[in-house]
């Protein structure tokens, strides 16, 4: 890395797209995927609900936007929320060297487990990330719960 990252520009994509999520009518989680210099390879948020499809997390989604790369070691994952088992799964299975997350207070993920494997994880503790998602599940305490895996 040749130049120091701007992480709070980073997230901002991630805040964008969670935005935008809410402005859809879904859960207000968003991502973006970076190369190790900060360029933007792919950008996304949750969109479980406006699909019907609960493989619609907001990293995968701008996982799959980035398109395919030859490694993912220096590849910064950005998300407004600690990442779910599954999408920390996915971090782990391509290896990705660090993520970037908005908040944990919410939903701590497997933020534990990733540190355990060697991944970089940066929190933020962004109040704005804070904020918008408590105030969603206040709201929608069903959908989150369901998003979650609780009943």
């Amino acid at each position: 890395m040749n130049k120091k990252l701007d992480y709070n520009a980073m997230l901002n994509v991630a805040i964008e797209e969670a935005r935008i999520g809410l402005e859809e009518g879904g859960i207000p989680i968003g991502a973006a995927l970076f190369d190790g210099e900060g360029n933007l390879l792919g950008r996304g948020h949750n969109r479980r609900v406006q699909e019907s499809d609960a493989s619609v997390h907001g990293e995968t989604d701008a996982f799959r936007k980035a398109g395919r790369q030859k490694t993912y070691r220096d590849k910064i994952m950005v998300t407004t929320l600690a990442p779910c088992w599954y999408c920390s799964g996915l971090i782990r299975q391509f290896k990705i060297g660090t993520v970037l997350i908005g908040e944990a207070e919410n939903f701590d993920g497997g933020i534990g487990w990733l540190k355990e494997n060697g991944v970089k994880v940066v929190n933020l503790n962004s109040k704005e990330c804070i904020e918008m998602l408590s105030d969603y599940i206040a709201a929608h305490p069903e959908i989150w719960n369901e998003d979650i895996g609780e009943e």
